[in-house]
């Protein structure tokens, strides 16, 4: 039986987090940290684009999905993006700001961030143990027996960190869940978040590498009011992806999982509305009768798409003039109001983060700690609060580490 003070499950980007910030606010006891790949860090190498795309330059409650708001600000209160971006400095990660206000390093390499948080976590003593599979977390009434794939610890108190289900291929698989289910907490059914979405039909197939700002709408069964999303959208060989499809695909999933009927629309030309794209093709026709239907549509969308829906409408190769209302109207609707027939999302495989997990209510957003378990800490993505597509879940394992080191340090 190895003994420890505190055992930190998962050293991905929270778990790391935490460990380095405990230390950092005044923690003297040995920090461990349980990491089951041989390398950690793995999640960490693949986001952005493998550029890493650390935080946003601006970062609000309202950027995220799941639990209470009220909750989520109160994390993110305690360690925002100025002292996020100080503490990458400090650490050799210089930050520069791009579109949306991602932050991504100077050098484009998520590489250097892992490296980073790996030698200041090495230079404040924690201790990684890498290739250690954590099997099961028992309480007692002096701490934690932590029993791994290759020995047993002894820990006073224990850190979850284990992420999500997203990129199972990188050691998030859910078993910190089903840990913390065992350990007293509920659970918020779970669903990929940040994922492409698979459609039916073949319209998409041939535009495979384009891309358009779109608006999206969700209409939903239970909901009042529909959900509009606007940004970029690529068509691919299965579907769609893109930021704005990534940002919406956790609203879909969430309400199929909940039994709701969805509808989803593509509006390929925001801010324009069906009268007004009708009176343009009518005036356009008066004017330049002889021009061909996709040649029109190009003067708005790329050359690919307009091609594609003007072949829909059973337009393809005619002369605006020659076009009956009825063809007119399917060529509009093919345009402001292009349903998107969802079959699926492309899974947790492609998923950039999990929406669900343990309810944020069940810890101390003072400290982290567990409320249904003594001595048990949880941060990060396995709790239920997901961000969209721009750095924002990255903030949130920084956030939730910051506000966590501070609560062990003072327990200790």
């Amino acid at each position: 039986m190895l003994p420890c003070v505190i055992a930190i499950v998962g050293a991905g980007a929270a778990g790391l987090a935490t460990a380095i910030f405990a230390v950092r606010r005044g923690l003297r006891e040995p920090v461990v940290l349980l990491e089951s790949a041989q390398r950690p860090g793995a999640k960490i190498l693949v986001s952005g684009g493998s550029r890493c795309n650390v935080t946003n330059a601006v970062v609000t409650e309202r950027d995220f999905s799941g639990s209470s708001p009220h909750l989520v600000k109160r994390v993110l209160r305690a360690f925002g993006v100025e002292p996020t971006v100080a503490f990458f400095r400090e650490i050799g990660v210089a930050l520069h700001e791009e579109e949306h206000g991602k932050l991504f390093p100077d050098a484009n390499r998520s590489r250097v961030v892992l490296e980073a948080l790996l030698g200041e976590a090495e230079r404040l003593g924690v201790r990684l143990v890498a290739g250690e599979r954590v099997l099961e977390i028992v309480a007692g009434e002096t701490g934690f027996r932590v029993r791994t794939s290759r020995a047993e610890h002894l820990a006073e108190r224990v850190v979850l960190a284990t992420g999500g289900l997203s990129l199972p291929k990188t050691g998030s698989d859910g078993h910190g869940l089903d840990v913390a289910r065992r350990l007293g907490h509920s659970v918020v059914p779970t669903t990929p978040a940040l994922a492409p979405l698979v459609l039916a039909g073949s319209f998409h197939a041939p535009l495979s590498g384009v891309a358009l700002e779109v608006e999206l709408t969700l209409s939903r069964g239970s909901a009042s009011r529909p959900l509009r999303r606007r940004g970029s959208l690529l068509f691919t060989h299965f579907g769609v992806s893109g930021p704005v499809v990534l940002d919406m695909s956790r609203d879909y999933l969430r309400a199929r999982l909940e039994g709701d009927a969805c509808v989803l629309l593509a509006n390929l030309l925001p801010g324009r509305d069906f009268a007004g794209l009708e009176r343009d093709l009518v005036r356009i026709a008066k004017d330049a009768p002889r021009t061909r239907v996709e040649g029109v549509l190009g003067r708005w969308l790329p050359k690919a798409v307009g091609e594609a829906i003007a072949a829909e409408a059973g337009c393809a190769g005619v002369a605006l003039g020659q076009v009956t209302r009825e063809s007119r109207k399917r060529l509009v609707r093919g345009t402001l109001e292009r349903s998107l027939s969802v079959v699926d999302s492309r899974g947790y495989s492609f998923a950039e983060a999990t929406a669900g997990g343990v309810p944020l209510a069940e810890v101390d957003t003072a400290t982290m700690e567990s409320r249904k378990q003594k001595g048990l800490w949880l941060v990060g993505e396995m709790l239920d609060v997901d961000g969209r597509i721009g750095g924002f879940n990255f903030q949130w394992a920084w956030s939730s580490a910051w506000v966590a080191a501070g609560g062990l340090a003072r327990a200790v």
